[in-house]
């Protein structure tokens, strides 16, 4: 996907075909897959002229998504943001929904990814 801000809703857009309205972990897959697609565009070279892509897999199990960016100088990091800033909640928000997350950097790209798993509750146990 072009590194533009609109091409956002096409990356949540994508995991709504993949998973589908009814999937149980829906609502989160698209959140952090938002959250991951802004990052790409805001703190690599994809938001200047470069691209971005999106991988969504699902089994029985887990749900993984990758986002893959045109590369920047420095690593993802977890920034801890103040009360008053518009900014800086997105890896904070991955690391707390996710079950685990990482990144891969390799001839100057970089892949964020995350996994989130199938919860299971035993039968006859209170919800």
């Amino acid at each position: 996907m072009p590194g533009d801000p609109c091409e956002v809703s096409r990356a949540r857009g994508l995991v709504r075909t993949a998973l589908g309205r009814d999937h149980p972990l829906y609502d989160d897959v698209v959140l952090l897959t938002s959250e991951l697609a802004t990052n790409a565009i805001l703190h690599s070279r994809s938001g200047a002229g470069g691209s971005f892509t999106v991988t969504v897999s699902s089994s029985d199990h887990r749900v993984r998504v990758c986002v893959a960016d045109s590369g920047s100088d420095g690593a993802p990091c977890v920034a801890r943001a103040g009360a008053q800033s518009t900014s800086g909640r997105g890896l904070p928000l991955i690391e707390a929904l996710s079950h685990r997350w990482g990144f891969v950097r390799e001839d100057g790209a970089t892949t964020v990814w995350f996994e989130l798993l199938h919860a299971r509750v035993p039968a006859g146990a209170a919800v």
